[in-house]
């Protein structure tokens, strides 16, 4: 367990840097090509290979840290059966979407996130449903189950609604800064009313979510989930920095109107993230409940006298 932790943190400290390289590049370095320039060619060679394959990179880290945090808490059975429908119903909303436009408005893919499927939709995008899906519907979660594991079915609408409302606020930043500025990696083919979004990809975003939410929580109704306050480490580290990648770019790359739903995704995500983990139950509960159960086994013991052994009765 110990070496399953460690991958899981080097992960995500590879996700974390990955992102901070990205940044770096995108608004720093791409800006002002006498500094590519200037960099031996080694570095030239680094720089080119980071605009390229960053993004597959830090998605991919992103992905890695998020399956080893759930295997490590979850187990096993619990990881993939958010894995395989996050994965694949997300895949399929994409396909359906870069075909038709429904859910998501009409968009395309261009180059920098990898091999597409089908020529249209990268690997990388349904490993990032995953891993952002999956940290979304852990915080709503572990929030409203206050540590029980098992929810009534209110509580487990609520989670969904919430975790997918956490994955869809991501979606405020992350839309502008991915498609509206000057290295994107996807466009819409319409001009959408929301800051260049249409609205039906929001609902897309919130509909794609709370399907396959609402998926796992089927297989997952019979298997207590107990996450403790802290276990929300990742998932809360995970959902803030990737917050904070799409915001940082979108409001320095992109005018003043965007301030607007970047503090929008605060309010919506950041904030009940942040308020979700502090509701989870603290780990001192279950080490109150062990010295209980263990005084009371004391006290069951003293209160029965030890029999003499091999004592005749006459």
């Amino acid at each position: 367990m110990k070496q399953l932790l460690i991958a899981e943190r080097i992960c995500l400290i590879a996700h974390v840097f990955s992102m901070a390289f990205g940044l770096a590049g995108l608004l720093l370095i791409l800006p002002r090509p006498e500094l590519v320039m200037s960099l031996p060619p080694a570095g030239q060679t680094l720089f080119q290979w980071g605009m390229v394959g960053g993004g597959v990179v830090y998605i991919i880290f992103g992905a890695a840290a998020v399956a080893l945090y759930g295997f490590r808490t979850l187990g096993l059975g619990a990881t993939l059966a958010f894995l395989i429908p996050s994965v694949f119903l997300s895949l399929g909303s994409e396909l359906l979407g870069t075909s038709t436009g429904f859910p998501f408005g009409n968009y395309h893919y261009l180059s920098g996130l990898g091999y597409k499927i089908a020529g249209l939709v990268p690997f990388t995008i349904p490993l990032s449903w995953f891993y952002l899906g999956l940290v979304c519907y852990i915080i709503a979660r572990a929030g409203l189950s206050g540590g029980k594991g098992e929810l009534n079915w209110v509580r487990q609408l609520g989670a969904i609604a919430l975790g997918a409302m956490l994955l869809t606020a991501w979606d405020f930043v992350l839309d502008p800064a991915m498609s509206q500025t000057s290295m994107p990696f996807w466009e819409f083919e319409e001009l959408g009313a929301f800051f260049g979004m249409p609205y039906r990809n929001l609902a897309g975003w919130m509909g794609t979510g709370a399907l396959f939410m609402s998926v796992a929580a089927f297989f997952w109704r019979k298997t207590p989930i107990r996450l403790e306050r802290s276990e929300m480490g990742l998932p809360l580290i995970v959902y803030v920095v990737n917050f904070a990648f799409g915001a940082i770019i979108t409001i320095t790359s992109l005018d003043s109107r965007f301030w607007f739903p970047t503090m929008l995704a605060v309010l919506l995500g950041v904030v009940p993230a942040i308020v979700l983990s502090l509701m989870a139950k603290p780990a001192i509960g279950n080490a109150t409940d062990a010295i209980a159960a263990s005084l009371d086994k004391s006290a069951l013991k003293s209160e029965i006298p030890p029999q003499p052994v091999g004592a005749v009765r006459k």
